[in-house]
């Protein structure tokens, strides 16, 4: 569990948890639903506590979001993407995805069925790959 993000705080387990997992990984996905016109505040908290010890800084990343309006998420979207570049992210003009309607595009089981929403997101994973090298 992380703890609200305080620069002044030690890191607790979850933390340091955290910060191996992103070091270890060669990319990042996060994928974000829409809450209030923004990132979750669990997400936010998350990245803030990468900030002073550069996890993320060149990794490579891509963003998504979903949501059940017509807007996929943007302002959520638009939020995340300003906080990986203050983070040093690797992220180019393809590594960003907004998904809306995405109720629609799931069964009832909440599998992804969207032929389209599929594809595109196989495109991020392709791209995320091409960052990586």
């Amino acid at each position: 569990m992380l703890p609200h993000f305080n620069p002044g705080s030690e890191e607790n387990e979850g933390v340091a948890i955290l910060r191996k997992a992103i070091a270890e990984a060669d990319a990042v996905i996060i994928c974000t639903p829409e809450y209030a016109f923004g990132v979750p505040g669990v997400l936010k908290n998350a990245l803030d506590w990468t900030v002073s010890t550069g996890e993320l800084n060149e990794k490579p990343v891509s963003a998504i979001s979903a949501s059940p309006l017509n807007s996929g998420g943007d302002k959520a979207l638009a939020s995340l993407l300003l906080t990986l570049t203050a983070l040093g992210t690797r992220r180019n003009g393809r590594s960003a995805l907004s998904i809306p309607n995405i109720k629609m595009k799931l069964d009832l089981e909440g599998n992804l069925t969207d032929p389209e929403t599929i594809k595109l997101l196989k495109e991020q994973a392709d791209n995320l790959l091409g960052i990586i090298g």
